[in-house]
């Protein structure tokens, strides 16, 4: 009898579409126990425990300034990863994603802005739409199973990395408050420690957290959201062979902090933030509220402006020759794509905490067209996913850069 056949193990970029997709179903029993929470007897108690301070701090703001922060620390070192060594690290590998998420923060937000140019109040708002959840979108590709080839997965997930990019610097150039001189001053000579380490070789974690626990305290004091520490110590910790593993790039402090941090970021702070910011209550909401400019302007957002936008930019550098088209996918996938990044679950919810922050009203609102949104494009790309017929390069095409052979 034959040995069995030796299977080797799965690769990173697939145990990490796999973890991100389970952290995505996690997210959606969170996000759905918020809601009944919220409109149940327990709902008091729910929105107590939120304003409960602690150490100076509601517990709300502990999960949105604090723990959010170790997110932005894993997006930034997914960031300066896949820019260095991966997905992103050559100019025809960025095209399309890049293109394709420029064009998916660009029209949600002249969307939303076409709907709230009357009103500078709400108008604050223009960036809730533009973002994309990709542990949400990658938890309803996780239900189709092998019916999406593993090149559209890798172009979400690249796509979402340069989404997040997009939303950093969104947060950093318009959703800050009064700065101040001296915490910033302070901010800037811990990151000018940080980077002395960086280029004196320093390969050993705890000197970068723990100097990175500083520059949060700083950040927080500055006027700038805390959480923007995490991506700028994310840029600081090296992507170099330890002296320990000369012959593993996986054993460098980037890829050794990153996937400590995943599970506990996918599976612990990303429900927890679902579970703290998407109990939204329905009392008195009517269908005023569900029309309203403010409403209407970040679900049109998020459902029509990211399909439009990412479908139709990613299309056109397709038809231009200046990218190809994903290894095995076919239009209505990469369709099907364009509407799942209309799930804007995470990044919009942080977006709206900003925006309006001294409005609850307004802040309401723009959950229910977040939720609402999100809802209506994830369903809408499952069913367009699920009835697509699967592409099947002919021998000796190519696509996505890679040549099939029979």
């Amino acid at each position: 009898m034959d040995a069995p056949a030796h299977r080797p193990p799965p690769s990173v970029l697939r145990r990490f579409l796999d973890n991100e997709a389970s952290g995505g179903l996690v997210l959606m029993a969170a996000a759905a126990l918020a809601l009944v929470v919220a409109n149940s007897p327990l709902a008091p108690a729910y929105f107590g425990l939120l304003e409960t301070e602690v150490f100076g701090l509601s517990v709300l703001h502990w999960i949105n300034d604090a723990l959010m922060a170790v997110f932005f620390l894993l997006v930034g070192l997914e960031i300066k990863r896949e820019v260095l060594d991966g997905q992103l690290s050559t100019w025809p590998r960025r095209i399309l994603p890049g293109v394709a998420a420029l064009g998916g923060m660009l029209v949600p937000a002249l969307i939303y802005v076409a709907f709230n140019r009357s009103d500078p109040a709400t108008l604050r708002g223009w960036a809730i739409p533009t973002a994309t959840d990709i542990a949400f979108a990658l938890g309803v590709l996780s239900l189709l199973g092998s019916r999406v080839p593993v090149s559209l997965k890798v172009f979400l997930t690249a796509l979402a990395i340069i989404d997040d990019l997009g939303a950093v610097v969104i947060i950093a150039l318009f959703y800050t408050g009064d700065l101040s001189r001296l915490a910033l001053g302070s901010a800037a000579a811990v990151v000018a420690a940080l980077v002395v380490m960086n280029r004196s070789g320093v390969v050993w974690l705890w000197p970068y957290l723990l100097l990175g626990l500083v520059l949060w305290f700083f950040v927080l004091r500055s006027g700038v959201h805390a959480t923007i520490a995490g991506v700028v110590l994310a840029l600081t910790i090296p992507l170099r062979r330890s002296p320990a593993r000369p012959d593993d790039l996986a054993g460098s402090p980037l890829h050794r902090l990153e996937h400590g941090l995943h599970n506990g970021v996918a599976f612990l702070i990303i429900p927890l933030f679902g579970l703290a910011n998407a109990g939204v209550s329905f009392a008195g909401v009517t269908a005023d509220v569900l029309f309203n400019p403010l409403t209407l302007g970040v679900a049109m957002g998020l459902v029509f402006g990211k399909l439009i936008g990412v479908f139709g930019s990613g299309y056109l550098v397709i038809r231009l020759g200046l990218a190809d088209v994903p290894m095995g996918a076919g239009k209505l996938q990469f369709l099907g794509i364009a509407l799942l990044c209309g799930i804007g679950f995470t990044m919009s919810l942080f977006i709206d905490m900003l925006a309006f922050a001294e409005d609850p009203l307004l802040q309401e609102e723009a959950k229910i067209g977040i939720l609402s949104g999100s809802l209506i494009a994830g369903l809408a790309g499952w069913a367009v996913l699920r009835v697509a017929p699967r592409e099947i390069p002919p021998p000796g095409s190519r696509k996505g850069g890679v040549i099939h052979k029979a």
